[in-house]
């Protein structure tokens, strides 16, 4: 319980956050919309702690090579960052840019004219689901197409995938391709935003992951401290990045419940803090180590996340089948390790 004691301290004050802030802005009375205040926030938590469980799990697996400083570093300036740039910040500004309204215009719109402002939001969702989408499918074919990877859940399947990663670029040739035909199906004033959107998401994978490989791989004469605290740093970026892309489709999904801002990023930082604990759990716990093929099974179910958001363009996709499909896919993917551990032993 140690790893999850932050988590419990910021629940609870988010939940107290929530029942003040929730009793003010009530029309009937102050405790009722205090209580009601709580309950939003604690689904809204439950919510992102579900949908964000492979999250978790992809993130150990990049934390657990990093030292630890910078692994409390993203315990700590990670959780602000996550909370308040990307869940409440980050979208404001994607508010901004969409409709030319000044940053401080777009806040006070969130604060007092939620409506609006969520209309906003939802009118940016193509942008937004086409820049997250292929971020996540880069991080998708990044694990699929490693040629290094020795160990296959789907056996000879999985190990042709990853013989394909001699092609050079193939990644970016798989990802560019989806893009390229669902923006057919999309208006043609939205179709060049939605490519602008996609490719940025690729050019910034390719920059974040490009620096961490060339920090790795660094000269033996620079030292190994210096490199060590680059290679941290470009990993501790990706993983915000990583963060952010699960954090659009929630954030967007969190208006369907409720249109209060302040209530929504009181909701999604408690889950956000949970997933962050969880994180640092299974590294501490060297979980990945005794369930080989759970990290198969999160990346598995970000590459159906990736392909849900990108479909999503077009066609609205309920965020319960992305947080069954995902949770049925990590649950097949410890019941493959436990098989996987009682053969070999």
């Amino acid at each position: 319980m140690q790893h999850f004691r932050l988590s419990f301290i910021v629940t609870a004050v988010c939940l107290a956050a929530a029942f003040y802030w929730g009793g003010i802005s009530s029309p009937q009375s102050f405790y009722y919309g205090g209580m009601m205040g709580v309950f939003i926030a604690v689904i809204l938590g439950v919510l992102e702690v579900s949908l964000s469980f492979d999250n978790a799990v992809v993130n150990a697996a990049i934390l657990k090579r990093m030292d630890e400083r910078w692994q409390k570093y993203f315990l700590t300036w990670g959780i602000l960052i996550a909370v308040f740039g990307m869940r409440l910040l980050f979208p404001i500004v994607i508010v901004s840019a969409a409709t030319g309204i000044d940053f401080m215009g777009v806040t006070k719109m969130a604060l007092n004219d939620t409506a609006t402002y969520a209309e906003h939001l939802e009118a940016s969702h193509v942008q937004i689901a086409a820049f997250g989408g292929m971020f996540l499918l880069m991080v998708f074919y990044s694990f699929i197409f490693d040629e290094t990877k020795e160990l296959h859940w789907l056996g000879y399947i999985e190990e042709k995938m990853a013989s394909f990663g001699k092609l050079e670029a193939i990644e970016i040739i798989m990802a560019l391709g989806p893009l390229l035909i669902i923006q057919n199906y999309l208006p043609q004033e939205i179709r060049l935003d939605a490519l602008v959107a996609g490719v940025s998401g690729v050019i910034l994978f390719v920059i974040v992951d490009s620096l961490a490989a060339l920090f790795e791989h660094e000269e033996e004469g620079e030292e190994v401290v210096a490199v060590l605290k680059k290679s941290g740093l470009m990993s501790f970026i990706y993983l915000e990045v990583l963060d952010a892309s699960f954090s659009f489709d929630g954030v967007i999904g969190a208006f369907a419940i409720t249109q209060d801002v302040v209530i929504i990023m009181l909701g999604l930082a408690i889950g956000a803090m949970f997933v962050r604990s969880l994180t640092v759990y299974l590294v501490r716990k060297g979980t990945l180590d005794e369930y080989v093929f759970l990290e198969h099974g999160a990346h598995y179910a970000i590459g159906v996340l990736a392909g849900i958001m990108l479909v999503s363009m077009t066609h609205h996709i309920p965020e319960v089948i992305t947080g069954l499909t995902g949770a049925i896919l990590i649950a097949l993917s410890v019941f493959s390790s436990i098989r996987y551990r009682k053969r070999m032993a």
